[in-house]
C-alpha cells in the first residue's frame, strides 16, 4: 500500500510516499504557460488612474474658490465670509467724484467694499478737523436717513476742545511753520455680510496724525486700527448708516529709522492718497 499513486514497495513491504517531481523548463522552444495579461484591462486601469488625477485636481480648484479668493465673500469652513484678495478684479472703477469723495460704486460684494475702503480714506483725512468739511464729507458719504445722527455723532468726537490737544485751531489748521498730518492708508477690507441692499465692511487701515516740524510737540506718529462700515445702498449708490473703529491689528514695530520732521512734511505734501476700487 503506498501514499500516493505513484508510490512504490520497499524490500520489506512497506509502502513508501512517492517521491515529489520537478519540472525543469525546457532550454529549446520554452514557453511560458501563464497567460498573457488582457490589453482592455490595462487600458481600464490607465484609464481610472487619470480619472481620478482629474477629480482630485477639480476638487483642489474648489476648495480654493471656497476659501474667499474673489468669490465675493463666499462663506469659509466657518461660516463667514472669506477674505478677498485686493489684486484687480477687472470690475470697472467708480464713475466719479462727489464733493472729492469717489462715487458711483456698483451694487455688487466688490463695490461695498471700494465704497468702505473710500470713505475709510475721508473719515481719517484732515478735512474731518474742519467743522464746514467735515459737514460735507459726512453728507456726501451717509444714507440720507442717518446724516444727522453721523453728523451729530462725529461733531462730539472732533470737538474745538480736542483740536486744541492735538495742537491745530477750531478750524483745523496748524501754527505757522508746522504742518498738520491726518491721513488713514487701508491696507485690506474683509466683507463681514451682504445683500443687494446692504452691507458691512471692516477695513484694516494703517494712520498717520500729528504736527510735522521742528517746533512741533506732537510728531507724526503711525497707528493701526480697524473701521466697520454699516452700509446701505440708496439712490444708486452705497451709503453709511454708522462706523464703529477699533484698535489694530498692530505689527510689530521695524527696525526703520524715524525720519526727521521736514522730510515727513515734504513728503506728505508731495505724495497724494489714492482711490480705492477692486
Amino acid at each position: 500500500m503506498s501514499y500516493g499513486g505513484d508510490g512504490y514497495d520497499d524490500e520489506r513491504g512497506r509502502g513508501v510516499p512517492s517521491q515529489t517531481r520537478t519540472r525543469l523548463p525546457e532550454q529549446d522552444g520554452f514557453t511560458d504557460r501563464r497567460p498573457a495579461a488582457s490589453p482592455g484591462r490595462s487600458v481600464v486601469t490607465i484609464v481610472g488612474i487619470v480619472l481620478i488625477l482629474i477629480a482630485a485636481i477639480v476638487f483642489a480648484n474648489r476648495a480654493d474658490d471656497s476659501s474667499g479668493g474673489g468669490n465675493n465673500g463666499a462663506s469659509g469652513d466657518d461660516g463667514r465670509p472669506g477674505a478677498n484678495p485686493t489684486a484687480p478684479s477687472g470690475e470697472q472703477p467708480v464713475d466719479g467724484f462727489t464733493n472729492g469723495i469717489p462715487s458711483g460704486y456698483p451694487q455688487t460684494a466688490q463695490g461695498a467694499e471700494s465704497a468702505a475702503t473710500n470713505y475709510a480714506v475721508a473719515l481719517g483725512g484732515e478735512g474731518m478737523f474742519n467743522a464746514q468739511q467735515r459737514e460735507l464729507i459726512v453728507t456726501t458719504i451717509s444714507a440720507s436717513d442717518h446724516t444727522a445722527d453721523l453728523l451729530q455723532a462725529f461733531n462730539a468726537d472732533y470737538s474745538p476742545a480736542f483740536n486744541e490737544r492735538v495742537g491745530i485751531d477750531a478750524d483745523g489748521n496748524a501754527p505757522d511753520g508746522l504742518t498738520f498730518v491726518s491721513r488713514a492708508t487701508p491696507i485690506g477690507s474683509y466683507l463681514t455680510t451682504y445683500t443687494d441692499t446692504t452691507a458691512e465692511v471692516a477695513v484694516w487701515c494703517s494712520g498717520l496724525f500729528g504736527l510735522a516740524g521742528s517746533e512741533s510737540l506732537t510728531p507724526v506718529r503711525s497707528s493701526w486700527f480697524t473701521i466697520t462700515f454699516s452700509l446701505v445702498w440708496e439712490d444708486g449708490d452705497w451709503k453709511v448708516t454708522g462706523t464703529t473703529q477699533t484698535e489694530g491689528p498692530t505689527p510689530v514695530p521695524g527696525d526703520n529709522r524715524a525720519s526727521g520732521a521736514d522730510e515727513i512734511a515734504e513728503a506728505v505734501e508731495e505724495y497724494g492718497g489714492f482711490t480705492y476700487a477692486r
